[in-house]
């Protein structure tokens, strides 16, 4: 997760036991629902909508004339485009009103020669394209087809790998970073993963099993990850980059008398996801050891594993990778520690709706990582009640 000035521009564009369990679906049978059963019961689905609905009401209110909304005080594509696609996915707006096809305009409005879709001079070309791409994907406006397309090349281009000097031995392979000469980071590389899929990008690609290489070297695994920092480990959690000696927005943490990077919950969930949209099994050892840290770890109080201190920000991101990858890991309920049962997509369900504010849309008072903004946090919140409700 990014930390800095640059890291809070950066956002702007911004499951069950292990196997064995009676928790977790035998190794690559994703579960299925049965048909006529809700994912959620029907009073905290109402909850969740009227939530929704107020959120959006909010989010159309603040769109500005040229259909953009805005980061800090000037309008954006990336935060235009998150809150275009709550727009396109709920049903009493849709792909086709009127807001959405502002949004959607003034996004593409930014598509630069080289098939990304970013602000000149930010340098953060790859959570731009990315979340634009995820709207227009979201939008399925044939007209932007070849926009699709172009930002799907230019990601991959984006990509560290050898036509830029990085071969697999070394840390930078398979990631993303900010853009080029800027060191990868699970955060931009998650949120590459998921626009890809989003847009319909098969998981043959050959960008999902580079991105692997680098993705298993974020994971405190010493059964898989080749570096220093995870050597022996079985935490199993996920850290920001294994660039610099391996880097952690949650420090470190003594472990037998000896400093270790410190796995926390948005960047775990950010592992674990990306790991099944590349197809990893589920009974590979990177899967089944981060469903046990999710399992031992699982709260929506916090961004679990968080120093005390830090424990709130970055809450609403954590909200929405939660959301996504625990959607695309099937299990509907999460066995945690304590062997204590939760439903998860409910409890998020209750937790966002409890923090909403009375004029609908949702702020972290913890402001690191522009989660002050109400625009971007407003979308995290609706993306993931969305996700829950399984929209």
């Amino acid at each position: 997760m990014p930390g800095s000035k640059s890291g809070a521009i950066a956002l702007i564009v911004l499951g069950g036991m292990l196997a064995g369990s009676a928790s977790v679906a035998a190794a690559g049978d994703a579960p299925k629902k049965p048909a006529g059963q809700s994912k959620v019961d029907f009073a905290t689905s109402v909850e969740a909508q009227k939530a929704i609905d107020k959120g959006l009401s909010f989010l159309l209110a603040s769109q500005d004339q040229q259909g953009a909304w805005l980061a800090f005080d000037r309008p954006h594509p990336a935060i235009t485009a998150l809150a275009a696609k709550c727009l396109a996915q709920d049903e009493k707006y849709g792909r086709d009103h009127p807001a959405v096809k502002r949004g959607l305009a003034y996004v593409v409005r930014h598509v630069q020669p080289d098939g990304g879709i970013y602000v000149k001079g930010e340098g953060m070309r790859n959570y731009h394209t990315s979340v634009a791409l995820m709207a227009l994907a979201a939008g399925k406006d044939p007209a932007h087809a070849k926009t699709i397309r172009g930002a799907q090349r230019f990601l991959k281009e984006l990509q560290w790998d050898a036509g830029e000097g990085h071969e697999t031995s070394s840390v930078w392979y398979g990631g993303a970073g900010y853009g080029k000469h800027k060191r990868p980071d699970l955060s931009n590389t998650q949120y590459m993963l998921e626009a890809l899929k989003q847009s319909g990008l098969s998981e043959d690609d050959p960008v999902y099993k580079k991105a692997m290489t680098f993705v298993t070297r974020c994971q405190m695994l010493g059964e898989v990850n080749d570096q220093a920092f995870a050597a022996e480990s079985v935490d199993g959690g996920f850290v920001y980059s294994p660039a610099n000696g391996g880097e952690s927005k949650a420090g470190t943490r003594a472990t037998e008398g000896a400093p270790r990077l410190r796995s926390y919950g948005s960047m775990t969930y950010a592992g674990f996801k990306s790991l099944l949209y590349a197809g990893v099994a589920r009974d590979d050892p990177r899967v089944r050891h981060a469903v046990d840290w999710i399992r031992r770890h699982y709260t929506l109080d916090s961004n679990p594993n968080m120093p005390d201190t830090a424990s709130k920000q970055g809450l609403f991101y954590y909200y929405h990778v939660f959301a996504r990858a625990l959607d695309a890991w099937g299990e509907e309920t999460i066995v945690d520690g304590a062997n204590v049962p939760h439903r998860w997509r409910a409890e998020l369900c209750r937790t966002l709706a409890g923090m909403q504010r009375s004029d609908g849309s949702w702020v972290n008072d913890e402001d690191r990582w522009y989660e002050g903004n109400p625009h971007l946090v407003t979308a995290y919140a609706v993306l993931a009640l969305q996700t829950a409700l399984g929209d």
